[in-house]
Protein backbone atom coordinates (compact mmCIF):
# COMPACT_ATOMS: atom_id res chain seq x y z
CA UNK A 1 0.00 0.00 0.00
CA UNK A 2 1.76 3.70 -1.08
CA UNK A 3 2.47 6.17 1.23
CA UNK A 4 -0.21 8.58 0.70
CA UNK A 5 1.41 11.37 2.87
CA UNK A 6 2.87 13.48 0.09
CA UNK A 7 -0.58 13.33 -1.49
CA UNK A 8 -2.62 16.93 -0.99
CA UNK A 9 -6.07 16.86 -3.18
CA UNK A 10 -8.08 20.44 -3.40
CA UNK A 11 -10.43 22.26 -5.18
CA UNK A 12 -10.69 25.96 -5.57
CA UNK A 13 -14.18 27.76 -5.40
CA UNK A 14 -15.98 31.13 -5.46
CA UNK A 15 -18.36 33.12 -6.76
CA UNK A 16 -17.65 33.84 -10.82
CA UNK A 17 -15.20 36.54 -11.94
CA UNK A 18 -13.38 36.32 -8.44
CA UNK A 19 -10.23 35.01 -10.22
CA UNK A 20 -10.20 31.10 -9.83
CA UNK A 21 -8.48 30.38 -13.78
CA UNK A 22 -6.27 33.40 -13.43
CA UNK A 23 -5.44 32.09 -9.94
CA UNK A 24 -4.78 27.66 -11.05
CA UNK A 25 -2.83 29.96 -14.46
CA UNK A 26 -0.18 31.23 -11.53
CA UNK A 27 -0.16 28.08 -9.31
CA UNK A 28 0.92 25.90 -13.14
CA UNK A 29 3.65 28.27 -13.47
CA UNK A 30 4.91 28.06 -9.65
CA UNK A 31 5.14 24.89 -9.73
CA UNK A 32 6.19 24.54 -13.84
CA UNK A 33 4.12 22.10 -14.49
CA UNK A 34 3.64 23.59 -17.87
CA UNK A 35 6.43 24.36 -20.07
CA UNK A 36 6.05 28.31 -20.75
CA UNK A 37 6.53 28.15 -24.27
CA UNK A 38 2.89 26.31 -23.67
CA UNK A 39 1.35 28.54 -21.24
CA UNK A 40 -1.62 30.96 -22.10
CA UNK A 41 -4.36 32.32 -19.99
CA UNK A 42 -7.46 29.96 -18.50
CA UNK A 43 -4.91 27.13 -19.24
CA UNK A 44 -7.83 24.80 -17.99
CA UNK A 45 -10.32 26.42 -19.36
CA UNK A 46 -9.86 24.76 -22.65
CA UNK A 47 -13.56 25.28 -24.45
CA UNK A 48 -13.88 27.93 -26.83
CA UNK A 49 -16.93 28.86 -25.01
CA UNK A 50 -15.45 29.25 -21.53
CA UNK A 51 -12.48 31.33 -22.76
CA UNK A 52 -15.09 33.88 -25.02
CA UNK A 53 -17.44 34.00 -22.12
CA UNK A 54 -14.38 34.22 -19.15
CA UNK A 55 -16.31 31.42 -17.15
CA UNK A 56 -15.76 28.30 -16.25
CA UNK A 57 -18.10 25.63 -16.96
CA UNK A 58 -16.34 21.99 -16.65
CA UNK A 59 -14.29 21.40 -13.64
CA UNK A 60 -10.70 20.67 -14.81
CA UNK A 61 -8.03 18.53 -12.69
CA UNK A 62 -4.36 18.80 -13.53
CA UNK A 63 -1.02 17.29 -11.02
CA UNK A 64 1.24 19.51 -9.58
CA UNK A 65 4.69 18.53 -8.13
CA UNK A 66 5.91 21.24 -5.71
CA UNK A 67 8.98 20.24 -2.81
CA UNK A 68 8.32 16.40 -3.23
CA UNK A 69 4.59 16.88 -3.28
CA UNK A 70 2.19 15.79 -5.60
CA UNK A 71 -0.87 18.54 -5.04
CA UNK A 72 -3.83 17.51 -7.41
CA UNK A 73 -6.04 20.54 -8.64
CA UNK A 74 -9.36 20.88 -9.30
CA UNK A 75 -10.86 24.10 -10.94
CA UNK A 76 -14.54 24.33 -10.16
CA UNK A 77 -17.10 26.56 -11.92
CA UNK A 78 -18.44 30.03 -10.41
CA UNK A 79 -21.95 30.23 -11.76
CA UNK A 80 -24.94 28.90 -9.92
CA UNK A 81 -26.38 27.14 -12.80
CA UNK A 82 -23.22 24.86 -12.06
CA UNK A 83 -23.20 24.40 -8.59
CA UNK A 84 -23.23 20.63 -9.25
CA UNK A 85 -20.12 20.68 -11.08
CA UNK A 86 -18.39 21.96 -7.62
CA UNK A 87 -20.84 19.32 -5.74
CA UNK A 88 -18.94 16.49 -7.67
CA UNK A 89 -15.04 18.06 -7.41
CA UNK A 90 -15.22 18.70 -3.91
CA UNK A 91 -16.26 15.18 -2.89
CA UNK A 92 -13.10 14.10 -4.34
CA UNK A 93 -10.80 16.91 -2.16
CA UNK A 94 -9.60 16.63 1.26
CA UNK A 95 -9.50 20.35 1.12
CA UNK A 96 -10.25 23.77 -0.70
CA UNK A 97 -9.25 27.24 -1.32
CA UNK A 98 -11.88 29.83 -1.15
CA UNK A 99 -11.30 32.80 -3.26
CA UNK A 100 -12.65 36.36 -2.38
CA UNK A 101 -11.62 39.43 -4.63
CA UNK A 102 -10.90 42.22 -2.48
CA UNK A 103 -12.62 44.53 -4.40
CA UNK A 104 -16.02 42.66 -4.40
CA UNK A 105 -16.25 41.48 -0.90
CA UNK A 106 -17.84 38.09 -0.17
CA UNK A 107 -20.51 37.22 -2.96
CA UNK A 108 -23.81 35.15 -2.72
CA UNK A 109 -21.75 32.48 -4.60
CA UNK A 110 -19.25 32.33 -2.18
CA UNK A 111 -21.40 31.84 0.26
CA UNK A 112 -23.25 29.11 -1.12
CA UNK A 113 -19.76 27.56 -2.15
CA UNK A 114 -18.42 28.04 1.46
CA UNK A 115 -21.25 25.86 2.90
CA UNK A 116 -20.70 23.50 0.32
CA UNK A 117 -17.30 22.73 1.20
CA UNK A 118 -18.28 22.90 4.80
CA UNK A 119 -20.74 20.07 4.48
CA UNK A 120 -18.35 17.93 2.60
CA UNK A 121 -15.85 18.34 5.41
CA UNK A 122 -13.42 20.19 3.58
CA UNK A 123 -10.25 21.87 5.11
CA UNK A 124 -10.73 25.35 3.84
CA UNK A 125 -8.23 27.68 3.45
CA UNK A 126 -9.09 31.95 2.59
CA UNK A 127 -7.42 33.63 0.03
CA UNK A 128 -8.33 36.90 -1.01
CA UNK A 129 -7.60 37.59 -4.65
CA UNK A 130 -6.74 41.32 -6.74
CA UNK A 131 -4.61 42.44 -4.15
CA UNK A 132 -2.86 44.73 -6.55
CA UNK A 133 -6.24 46.64 -7.49
CA UNK A 134 -6.24 50.40 -7.01
CA UNK A 135 -9.70 49.20 -5.18
CA UNK A 136 -9.03 46.65 -3.01
CA UNK A 137 -10.09 46.74 0.44
CA UNK A 138 -8.04 43.52 2.18
CA UNK A 139 -9.42 44.71 5.67
CA UNK A 140 -12.58 44.33 4.96
CA UNK A 141 -13.01 40.98 2.97
CA UNK A 142 -11.46 40.00 6.01
CA UNK A 143 -14.06 41.37 8.43
CA UNK A 144 -16.81 39.92 5.85
CA UNK A 145 -14.92 36.28 6.30
CA UNK A 146 -15.03 36.69 9.92
CA UNK A 147 -19.00 37.08 10.07
CA UNK A 148 -19.25 33.95 8.03
CA UNK A 149 -17.64 32.07 10.89
CA UNK A 150 -13.80 31.74 8.86
CA UNK A 151 -10.92 31.14 10.74
CA UNK A 152 -8.76 34.15 9.34
CA UNK A 153 -5.31 32.99 10.91
CA UNK A 154 -4.48 31.33 7.78
CA UNK A 155 -5.67 34.15 5.21
CA UNK A 156 -3.39 34.58 2.51
CA UNK A 157 -3.75 38.16 0.39
CA UNK A 158 -2.54 37.54 -3.18
CA UNK A 159 -2.60 38.91 -6.80
CA UNK A 160 -2.92 36.55 -9.48
CA UNK A 161 -2.54 38.76 -11.77
CA UNK A 162 1.11 39.28 -10.91
CA UNK A 163 1.83 35.65 -8.95
CA UNK A 164 2.39 37.93 -5.97
CA UNK A 165 2.66 35.65 -2.44
CA UNK A 166 1.18 32.72 -4.76
CA UNK A 167 3.86 30.52 -3.20
CA UNK A 168 2.56 31.28 0.52
CA UNK A 169 -0.66 29.29 -0.81
CA UNK A 170 1.18 26.34 -2.15
CA UNK A 171 2.82 25.91 1.80
CA UNK A 172 -0.47 26.72 3.18
CA UNK A 173 -2.15 23.70 0.62
CA UNK A 174 0.97 21.12 2.25
CA UNK A 175 0.61 22.44 6.15
CA UNK A 176 -3.35 23.09 5.96
CA UNK A 177 -4.93 20.27 3.77
CA UNK A 178 -4.88 16.73 5.23
CA UNK A 179 -3.28 13.93 3.46
CA UNK A 180 -5.88 11.52 1.81
CA UNK A 181 -7.31 8.62 4.49
CA UNK A 182 -8.22 5.23 3.74
CA UNK A 183 -11.11 4.16 6.21
CA UNK A 184 -11.83 0.93 5.00
CA UNK A 185 -10.63 -2.25 3.09
CA UNK A 186 -7.28 -0.68 1.83
CA UNK A 187 -5.70 -3.83 0.16
CA UNK A 188 -8.86 -3.44 -2.39
CA UNK A 189 -9.54 -0.98 -5.19
CA UNK A 190 -12.41 1.61 -4.57
CA UNK A 191 -12.33 5.11 -6.63
CA UNK A 192 -14.74 6.71 -7.29
CA UNK A 193 -15.71 7.94 -11.12
CA UNK A 194 -16.40 11.89 -10.45
CA UNK A 195 -16.42 12.84 -13.92
CA UNK A 196 -15.91 11.49 -17.69
CA UNK A 197 -15.86 12.08 -21.44
CA UNK A 198 -16.35 10.54 -24.43
CA UNK A 199 -13.96 9.95 -27.01
CA UNK A 200 -14.46 8.82 -30.72
CA UNK A 201 -11.63 6.93 -30.70
CA UNK A 202 -10.71 5.48 -27.23
CA UNK A 203 -14.81 5.17 -25.60
CA UNK A 204 -15.53 6.78 -22.19
CA UNK A 205 -12.33 7.86 -20.42
CA UNK A 206 -13.10 7.71 -16.42
CA UNK A 207 -12.26 10.69 -14.21
CA UNK A 208 -11.06 8.90 -11.31
CA UNK A 209 -10.47 9.62 -7.28
CA UNK A 210 -8.91 6.57 -5.83
CA UNK A 211 -9.72 6.11 -2.54
CA UNK A 212 -8.15 2.61 -1.91
CA UNK A 213 -5.65 0.14 -3.92
CA UNK A 214 -4.39 0.55 -6.94
CA UNK A 215 -5.38 0.36 -10.80
CA UNK A 216 -3.13 -0.30 -13.70
CA UNK A 217 -2.80 -1.80 -17.06
CA UNK A 218 -4.24 -5.28 -18.04
CA UNK A 219 -6.20 -5.11 -14.75
CA UNK A 220 -9.68 -6.81 -14.55
CA UNK A 221 -12.15 -3.74 -13.02
CA UNK A 222 -15.66 -3.62 -12.16
CA UNK A 223 -18.40 -0.70 -12.63
CA UNK A 224 -20.69 -1.65 -9.39
CA UNK A 225 -23.65 0.35 -10.65
CA UNK A 226 -24.19 -1.32 -13.53
CA UNK A 227 -22.34 -4.33 -12.49
CA UNK A 228 -20.25 -4.88 -15.81
CA UNK A 229 -16.40 -6.03 -16.02
CA UNK A 230 -13.92 -4.20 -18.40
CA UNK A 231 -10.41 -4.90 -18.32
CA UNK A 232 -8.14 -1.17 -18.41
CA UNK A 233 -5.80 -0.43 -21.85
CA UNK A 234 -4.61 2.48 -19.89
CA UNK A 235 -4.20 4.73 -17.22
CA UNK A 236 -2.64 7.97 -16.64
CA UNK A 237 -3.04 12.07 -14.85
CA UNK A 238 -3.75 15.54 -16.42
CA UNK A 239 -0.62 17.53 -16.62
CA UNK A 240 -3.05 18.88 -17.93
CA UNK A 241 -3.36 16.96 -21.38
CA UNK A 242 -3.63 13.15 -20.63
CA UNK A 243 -0.37 11.53 -19.85
CA UNK A 244 0.02 7.68 -19.31
CA UNK A 245 1.52 6.18 -16.35
CA UNK A 246 2.33 2.96 -14.72
CA UNK A 247 -0.29 2.91 -12.04
CA UNK A 248 -3.00 5.07 -10.15
CA UNK A 249 -2.81 4.10 -6.45
CA UNK A 250 -4.70 5.15 -3.08
CA UNK A 251 -4.99 9.04 -2.67
CA UNK A 252 -4.25 9.85 -6.51
CA UNK A 253 -6.24 11.54 -9.41
CA UNK A 254 -6.51 10.33 -13.06
CA UNK A 255 -7.93 8.76 -15.74
CA UNK A 256 -8.77 5.19 -16.86
CA UNK A 257 -9.84 3.79 -20.21
CA UNK A 258 -11.09 0.97 -20.38
CA UNK A 259 -12.52 0.22 -24.10
CA UNK A 260 -16.21 1.00 -22.51
CA UNK A 261 -18.09 2.06 -26.05
CA UNK A 262 -21.39 2.44 -24.86
CA UNK A 263 -22.61 5.67 -22.80
CA UNK A 264 -25.41 3.92 -20.52
CA UNK A 265 -22.68 1.70 -19.19
CA UNK A 266 -21.31 4.70 -17.09
CA UNK A 267 -22.81 6.50 -14.66
CA UNK A 268 -20.89 9.40 -12.71
CA UNK A 269 -20.76 8.84 -8.57
CA UNK A 270 -20.10 4.92 -9.77
CA UNK A 271 -17.52 2.73 -7.83
CA UNK A 272 -14.88 1.04 -9.68
CA UNK A 273 -13.28 -2.01 -8.27
CA UNK A 274 -11.23 -4.90 -8.84
CA UNK A 275 -13.79 -7.53 -11.14
CA UNK A 276 -11.74 -10.72 -9.18
CA UNK A 277 -11.61 -9.05 -5.49
CA UNK A 278 -14.51 -6.85 -5.07
CA UNK A 279 -14.94 -4.28 -2.15
CA UNK A 280 -17.84 -4.09 -0.55
CA UNK A 281 -19.45 -1.34 -0.29
CA UNK A 282 -19.39 0.76 -3.08
CA UNK A 283 -18.75 4.67 -2.20
CA UNK A 284 -22.52 6.89 -1.29
CA UNK A 285 -21.53 8.69 -5.08
CA UNK A 286 -23.58 11.94 -5.76
CA UNK A 287 -26.65 12.58 -4.37
CA UNK A 288 -29.18 12.76 -7.62
CA UNK A 289 -29.82 16.44 -9.01
CA UNK A 290 -33.72 16.93 -10.62
CA UNK A 291 -33.62 19.47 -13.50
CA UNK A 292 -35.42 22.93 -12.58
CA UNK A 293 -36.01 24.22 -15.92
CA UNK A 294 -37.15 22.33 -19.07
CA UNK A 295 -37.01 23.10 -23.11
CA UNK A 296 -37.85 21.26 -26.21
CA UNK A 297 -34.92 20.72 -28.40
CA UNK A 298 -35.85 19.75 -31.60
CA UNK A 299 -33.47 19.50 -34.96
CA UNK A 300 -34.05 22.01 -37.50
CA UNK A 301 -33.79 19.34 -39.82
CA UNK A 302 -36.06 16.18 -39.01
CA UNK A 303 -33.14 13.71 -40.34
CA UNK A 304 -30.79 15.02 -38.10
CA UNK A 305 -33.07 12.92 -35.05
CA UNK A 306 -30.80 10.44 -34.92
CA UNK A 307 -27.69 12.41 -34.75
CA UNK A 308 -29.38 14.55 -32.36
CA UNK A 309 -29.92 11.52 -29.82
CA UNK A 310 -26.59 10.27 -30.06
CA UNK A 311 -25.02 13.77 -29.37
CA UNK A 312 -26.94 14.57 -26.19
CA UNK A 313 -25.81 11.16 -24.74
CA UNK A 314 -22.14 12.31 -25.73
CA UNK A 315 -23.33 15.17 -23.64
CA UNK A 316 -24.85 13.74 -21.06
CA UNK A 317 -21.35 11.44 -19.80
CA UNK A 318 -19.48 14.65 -19.81
CA UNK A 319 -22.72 17.01 -17.92
CA UNK A 320 -24.70 14.18 -15.54
CA UNK A 321 -26.94 17.37 -14.44
CA UNK A 322 -28.41 17.35 -18.04
CA UNK A 323 -31.13 15.08 -18.60
CA UNK A 324 -33.37 14.24 -21.31
CA UNK A 325 -36.50 12.14 -22.95
CA UNK A 326 -37.75 11.66 -26.49
CA UNK A 327 -41.45 13.33 -27.09
CA UNK A 328 -43.04 14.67 -30.03
CA UNK A 329 -44.81 18.06 -31.16
CA UNK A 330 -47.45 18.64 -33.87
CA UNK A 331 -45.42 21.77 -35.06
CA UNK A 332 -41.84 20.77 -34.47
CA UNK A 333 -41.86 17.16 -35.15
CA UNK A 334 -40.04 14.66 -33.10
CA UNK A 335 -37.49 15.76 -30.57
CA UNK A 336 -36.35 15.86 -26.41
CA UNK A 337 -37.72 17.42 -23.59
CA UNK A 338 -34.96 18.33 -21.97
CA UNK A 339 -33.86 19.04 -18.14
CA UNK A 340 -31.56 21.93 -17.15
CA UNK A 341 -30.22 23.62 -13.77
CA UNK A 342 -30.76 27.73 -14.81
CA UNK A 343 -30.93 29.02 -18.14
CA UNK A 344 -27.60 29.47 -18.51
CA UNK A 345 -27.07 25.70 -18.10
CA UNK A 346 -29.67 25.24 -21.27
CA UNK A 347 -27.86 28.48 -23.73
CA UNK A 348 -24.54 26.10 -22.94
CA UNK A 349 -25.67 22.90 -23.84
CA UNK A 350 -27.22 24.37 -27.29
CA UNK A 351 -24.32 26.17 -28.22
CA UNK A 352 -22.38 23.27 -27.21
CA UNK A 353 -24.79 20.92 -29.45
CA UNK A 354 -24.24 23.37 -32.50
CA UNK A 355 -20.29 24.14 -31.99
CA UNK A 356 -19.12 20.45 -31.32
CA UNK A 357 -21.96 18.38 -33.18
CA UNK A 358 -22.89 20.86 -35.82
CA UNK A 359 -26.68 20.34 -35.07
CA UNK A 360 -28.85 23.45 -35.65
CA UNK A 361 -32.07 23.16 -33.39
CA UNK A 362 -35.30 25.01 -32.27
CA UNK A 363 -35.95 25.31 -28.82
CA UNK A 364 -39.42 25.95 -27.37
CA UNK A 365 -39.86 28.22 -24.65
CA UNK A 366 -38.29 26.93 -21.11
CA UNK A 367 -40.22 26.19 -18.79
CA UNK A 368 -40.33 24.80 -14.83
CA UNK A 369 -42.00 21.41 -13.14
CA UNK A 370 -45.40 22.58 -11.73
CA UNK A 371 -47.74 20.33 -9.37
CA UNK A 372 -51.40 19.79 -10.75
CA UNK A 373 -53.54 18.11 -7.67
CA UNK A 374 -56.38 16.85 -9.24
CA UNK A 375 -60.21 15.88 -7.66
CA UNK A 376 -58.95 12.71 -6.79
CA UNK A 377 -56.33 14.35 -4.09
CA UNK A 378 -53.57 12.79 -6.11
CA UNK A 379 -50.85 14.97 -7.79
CA UNK A 380 -49.47 14.95 -11.13
CA UNK A 381 -45.99 16.86 -12.34
CA UNK A 382 -45.94 18.09 -15.97
CA UNK A 383 -43.13 20.23 -17.58
CA UNK A 384 -44.33 21.81 -20.01
CA UNK A 385 -47.67 23.53 -20.76
CA UNK A 386 -49.48 21.33 -23.32
CA UNK A 387 -49.56 18.72 -20.86
CA UNK A 388 -51.72 20.90 -18.19
CA UNK A 389 -55.09 19.29 -18.41
CA UNK A 390 -58.66 21.50 -18.72
CA UNK A 391 -59.40 23.52 -15.56
CA UNK A 392 -62.24 21.39 -14.74
CA UNK A 393 -60.17 18.00 -14.33
CA UNK A 394 -58.18 19.17 -11.20
CA UNK A 395 -58.45 21.88 -7.96
CA UNK A 396 -55.37 23.80 -7.82
CA UNK A 397 -51.88 24.04 -9.74
CA UNK A 398 -48.43 24.04 -7.26
CA UNK A 399 -45.16 25.36 -8.67
CA UNK A 400 -41.57 25.56 -7.35
CA UNK A 401 -40.37 28.07 -5.23
CA UNK A 402 -36.81 28.84 -4.29
CA UNK A 403 -35.02 30.65 -1.53
CA UNK A 404 -32.75 33.28 -2.95
CA UNK A 405 -29.93 35.27 -1.59
CA UNK A 406 -29.41 38.74 -2.94
CA UNK A 407 -25.90 40.59 -1.61
CA UNK A 408 -25.38 43.75 -2.88
CA UNK A 409 -24.12 47.31 -1.76
CA UNK A 410 -26.20 49.35 0.64
CA UNK A 411 -26.51 51.83 -2.22
CA UNK A 412 -28.69 49.62 -4.53
CA UNK A 413 -30.77 48.07 -2.07
CA UNK A 414 -33.56 50.91 -2.99
CA UNK A 415 -33.13 49.55 -6.65
CA UNK A 416 -33.59 46.00 -5.72
CA UNK A 417 -36.43 45.82 -4.04
CA UNK A 418 -38.56 47.78 -6.61
CA UNK A 419 -36.94 45.26 -8.92
CA UNK A 420 -38.31 41.97 -6.92
CA UNK A 421 -41.32 43.51 -7.18
CA UNK A 422 -41.88 42.67 -10.57
CA UNK A 423 -41.14 39.03 -9.81
CA UNK A 424 -43.76 37.85 -7.27
CA UNK A 425 -41.34 38.02 -4.74
CA UNK A 426 -42.05 37.66 -1.08
CA UNK A 427 -39.60 39.20 1.58
CA UNK A 428 -37.80 37.03 4.01
CA UNK A 429 -34.95 38.86 5.84
CA UNK A 430 -32.55 41.93 5.75
CA UNK A 431 -29.22 41.63 7.42
CA UNK A 432 -25.77 43.51 6.61
CA UNK A 433 -22.05 42.01 6.17
CA UNK A 434 -19.31 44.43 7.57
CA UNK A 435 -20.20 47.99 6.81
CA UNK A 436 -21.90 48.37 3.21
CA UNK A 437 -23.27 44.65 1.90
CA UNK A 438 -26.58 43.79 2.57
CA UNK A 439 -28.11 40.41 2.33
CA UNK A 440 -31.71 40.32 0.90
CA UNK A 441 -33.71 36.86 1.03
CA UNK A 442 -36.80 36.26 -0.74
CA UNK A 443 -38.69 33.80 -1.98
CA UNK A 444 -39.70 33.82 -5.71
CA UNK A 445 -41.48 31.57 -7.70
CA UNK A 446 -38.89 29.92 -9.97
CA UNK A 447 -41.27 30.55 -13.31
CA UNK A 448 -40.18 33.89 -12.47
CA UNK A 449 -36.28 34.61 -12.58
CA UNK A 450 -35.25 32.27 -15.31
CA UNK A 451 -35.46 33.90 -17.68
CA UNK A 452 -33.67 37.63 -17.31
CA UNK A 453 -33.91 38.26 -13.89
CA UNK A 454 -29.61 38.09 -13.31
CA UNK A 455 -29.56 40.26 -15.95
CA UNK A 456 -31.67 42.55 -14.59
CA UNK A 457 -30.68 42.69 -11.25
CA UNK A 458 -27.05 42.99 -12.63
CA UNK A 459 -28.16 46.36 -14.29
CA UNK A 460 -29.80 48.02 -11.43
CA UNK A 461 -26.81 47.07 -9.13
CA UNK A 462 -24.51 48.47 -11.92
CA UNK A 463 -22.70 44.78 -11.90
CA UNK A 464 -22.40 45.11 -8.38
CA UNK A 465 -25.46 42.31 -6.93
CA UNK A 466 -25.17 38.87 -6.43
CA UNK A 467 -26.95 36.12 -6.91
CA UNK A 468 -27.65 32.34 -5.16
CA UNK A 469 -30.65 30.35 -4.74
CA UNK A 470 -31.73 26.75 -3.35
CA UNK A 471 -35.25 25.25 -4.02
CA UNK A 472 -37.58 25.50 -1.23
CA UNK A 473 -41.11 23.66 -2.24
CA UNK A 474 -43.93 23.91 -3.75
CA UNK A 475 -46.81 26.92 -3.55
CA UNK A 476 -50.25 27.02 -5.00
CA UNK A 477 -50.69 29.96 -7.40
CA UNK A 478 -53.46 31.74 -9.31
CA UNK A 479 -51.49 30.33 -12.57
CA UNK A 480 -53.87 30.00 -16.33
CA UNK A 481 -52.43 28.23 -19.48
CA UNK A 482 -51.37 31.19 -22.07
CA UNK A 483 -52.10 29.07 -25.57
CA UNK A 484 -50.82 31.23 -28.81
CA UNK A 485 -52.87 30.51 -32.39
CA UNK A 486 -51.37 31.10 -35.61
CA UNK A 487 -53.67 31.59 -38.19
CA UNK A 488 -56.73 29.68 -35.63
CA UNK A 489 -54.01 26.68 -35.01
CA UNK A 490 -52.87 26.62 -31.61
CA UNK A 491 -48.91 26.02 -31.85
CA UNK A 492 -48.35 23.95 -28.61
CA UNK A 493 -44.56 24.63 -28.24
CA UNK A 494 -45.20 28.54 -28.19
CA UNK A 495 -48.03 27.34 -25.12
CA UNK A 496 -46.64 28.72 -21.42
CA UNK A 497 -48.31 28.72 -17.93
CA UNK A 498 -48.40 32.21 -16.44
CA UNK A 499 -49.76 33.93 -13.35
CA UNK A 500 -53.15 35.34 -13.62
CA UNK A 501 -52.46 39.02 -13.30
CA UNK A 502 -49.50 38.51 -16.03
CA UNK A 503 -51.53 37.14 -18.99
CA UNK A 504 -52.64 39.67 -20.83
CA UNK A 505 -49.71 41.87 -20.94
CA UNK A 506 -47.64 38.30 -21.87
CA UNK A 507 -49.83 37.44 -24.65
CA UNK A 508 -49.61 40.91 -25.65
CA UNK A 509 -45.77 41.43 -25.86
CA UNK A 510 -45.99 37.88 -27.45
CA UNK A 511 -48.05 38.36 -30.55
CA UNK A 512 -46.21 41.57 -31.22
CA UNK A 513 -43.13 39.63 -31.38
CA UNK A 514 -44.44 37.34 -33.69
CA UNK A 515 -45.82 39.24 -35.93
CA UNK A 516 -42.46 40.96 -36.15
CA UNK A 517 -40.64 37.70 -36.58
CA UNK A 518 -43.39 35.45 -39.40
CA UNK A 519 -42.69 36.64 -42.62
CA UNK A 520 -45.65 37.86 -44.60
CA UNK A 521 -47.64 35.25 -46.54
CA UNK A 522 -50.04 35.38 -49.73
CA UNK A 523 -52.74 35.73 -47.30
CA UNK A 524 -53.61 37.57 -44.08
CA UNK A 525 -52.12 35.69 -40.97
CA UNK A 526 -53.69 36.48 -37.49
CA UNK A 527 -51.64 35.59 -34.70
CA UNK A 528 -54.06 35.31 -31.09
CA UNK A 529 -53.45 34.51 -27.33
CA UNK A 530 -55.64 32.78 -25.74
CA UNK A 531 -56.75 31.58 -22.51
CA UNK A 532 -59.02 28.59 -23.20
CA UNK A 533 -61.67 29.84 -25.65
CA UNK A 534 -61.33 33.78 -24.42
CA UNK A 535 -58.86 35.53 -27.12
CA UNK A 536 -56.97 38.22 -25.04
CA UNK A 537 -54.80 39.83 -27.40
CA UNK A 538 -54.69 39.79 -31.39
CA UNK A 539 -52.04 40.91 -34.13
CA UNK A 540 -52.59 40.46 -37.83
CA UNK A 541 -49.84 40.26 -40.11
CA UNK A 542 -51.26 41.68 -43.64
CA UNK A 543 -51.29 39.72 -46.93
CA UNK A 544 -49.27 40.35 -49.84
CA UNK A 545 -51.36 42.09 -52.40
CA UNK A 546 -50.30 40.66 -55.99
CA UNK A 547 -51.19 43.35 -58.42
CA UNK A 548 -53.78 41.42 -61.03
CA UNK A 549 -55.31 44.64 -62.46
CA UNK A 550 -51.39 45.79 -63.59
CA UNK A 551 -52.70 43.80 -67.17
CA UNK A 552 -55.48 45.65 -67.50
CA UNK A 553 -55.35 49.53 -69.71
CA UNK A 554 -58.41 50.85 -70.22
CA UNK A 555 -61.15 48.37 -71.12
CA UNK A 556 -64.44 47.90 -68.97
CA UNK A 557 -64.69 47.87 -65.33
CA UNK A 558 -66.06 44.32 -65.41
CA UNK A 559 -63.00 42.59 -66.50
CA UNK A 560 -61.56 44.21 -63.55
CA UNK A 561 -64.15 43.03 -61.10
CA UNK A 562 -63.67 39.60 -62.30
CA UNK A 563 -59.84 39.67 -61.92
CA UNK A 564 -60.41 40.72 -58.66
CA UNK A 565 -63.27 37.88 -57.84
CA UNK A 566 -60.93 35.32 -59.08
CA UNK A 567 -58.14 36.63 -56.75
CA UNK A 568 -60.69 36.83 -54.04
CA UNK A 569 -61.64 33.04 -54.31
CA UNK A 570 -58.39 31.43 -54.76
CA UNK A 571 -56.98 33.14 -51.48
CA UNK A 572 -60.31 32.21 -49.82
CA UNK A 573 -59.35 28.47 -50.39
CA UNK A 574 -55.14 29.12 -49.57
CA UNK A 575 -56.74 29.99 -46.01
CA UNK A 576 -58.11 26.81 -45.96
CA UNK A 577 -55.64 24.52 -47.14
CA UNK A 578 -52.74 26.65 -46.73
CA UNK A 579 -49.75 26.20 -44.08
CA UNK A 580 -47.75 28.91 -42.37
CA UNK A 581 -44.11 28.47 -42.08
CA UNK A 582 -42.70 29.64 -38.87
CA UNK A 583 -39.01 30.47 -38.49
CA UNK A 584 -37.37 29.47 -35.49
CA UNK A 585 -36.79 32.31 -34.34
CA UNK A 586 -40.44 32.94 -33.33
CA UNK A 587 -39.65 30.12 -30.97
CA UNK A 588 -37.09 32.56 -28.83
CA UNK A 589 -39.45 35.17 -28.87
CA UNK A 590 -40.70 34.09 -26.05
CA UNK A 591 -37.21 33.49 -24.13
CA UNK A 592 -36.49 37.27 -23.50
CA UNK A 593 -40.53 38.26 -23.36
CA UNK A 594 -40.87 40.31 -19.50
Amino acid sequence: MKDTTKIRNFSIIAHIDHGKSTLADRLIEVTKTVDSRQMREQLLDDMDLERERGITIKAKTIRLNYKDYQLNLIDTPGHVDFSYEVSRSLSASEGALLIVDATQGVEAQTIANLYLAIDNGLEIIPVINKIDMPSADVERTINQLIELGLDVDNVVAVSAKTGENVEKILDLIIDKIPAPKIKDEPDKLKALIFDSHYDTYKGVILYLRLISGEIKKNDKIKLMATDRNYVVQEVGIFKPEMTEVDSLQAGEVGYCIAGIKFLNEVKIGDTVTDAQNPCVNPLPGFKEVKPVVFCGFYPVNNDDFEQLRDSLAKLQLNDSAFTYIPETSAALGFGFKCGFLGLLHLEIVAERLNREFDIQIVMTTPSVLYKIETEDGEFIEIDSAHKLPEPSKFIRIYEPYIKATIIVLDEYVGNVMKLVEDYRAEYVKMEYIGTNKVILEYEFPLSEIIIDFYDKLKSVTKGYGSFDYEMSGYKPSDLVKLTILINNEPVDAMAIIVHKDKAYERGKALVERLKELIPRQQIAIPIQAAIGSRIIARETIKAFRKDVLARCYGGDVTRKRKLLEKQKEGKKKMKQIGSVTIPKDAFMAALKLK
